[in-house]
């Protein structure tokens, strides 16, 4: 083989891949321009969408409604009439002796907590063991509070440290 021969087929040999490619996007652009693609290209567009707004509607339909409660909002304030922050409050019916919920009031000095709704009574109380305000002197518990409830409602309650 002549060398300007074997020079001849290097470069058709490099050349080949680009010929490819220019072939490729000739008929990927003929495509594209056709109006039978756009139009399946904007009908699966329309599907997709269509599908993706309907299904949080069909997923709100197949929720469960929430079961119906009673709402105890309590606020603990302090000896100086401000709200206290970090006490202990126990909750529990009114003819069992043992708390059933036990939660701790916020920053605000608030707390909440849902209860089964109906005719119930219930016992609120602050759990004071080891609790000092700020002198360093002992907060003593105000007296147990009785709530009633007759259905799913919020009772709102303040209890007073003494």
């Amino acid at each position: 083989m002549t060398r300007r021969r074997w020079k001849r087929t290097r470069m058709m040999n490099k050349s080949s891949p680009c010929r490819f490619s220019a072939f490729v996007s000739a008929f990927y652009s003929s495509l594209l321009s056709g109006f039978s693609l756009k139009l399946a290209l904007g009908v699966v567009g329309y599907a997709i969408l269509s599908h993706m707004l309907a299904t949080p509607i069909a997923f709100a339909q197949k929720q469960v409604e929430e079961k119906p409660y009673a709402l105890l909002f309590v606020t603990v304030w302090g000896p100086d009439n401000h709200a206290v922050s970090g006490i202990k409050v126990r909750i529990r019916r009114a003819d069992q002796k043992k708390s059933h919920w036990e939660l701790i009031s916020d920053r605000r000095g608030e707390l909440a907590q849902r209860l089964p709704p109906g005719p119930a009574d219930y016992v609120v109380y602050a759990d004071l063991k080891g609790v000092k305000d700020m002198s360093g002197k002992a907060l003593r518990a105000a007296d147990e509070i009785n709530v009633h409830f007759d259905k799913d409602e919020r009772v709102d309650i303040g209890l007073h440290l003494k």
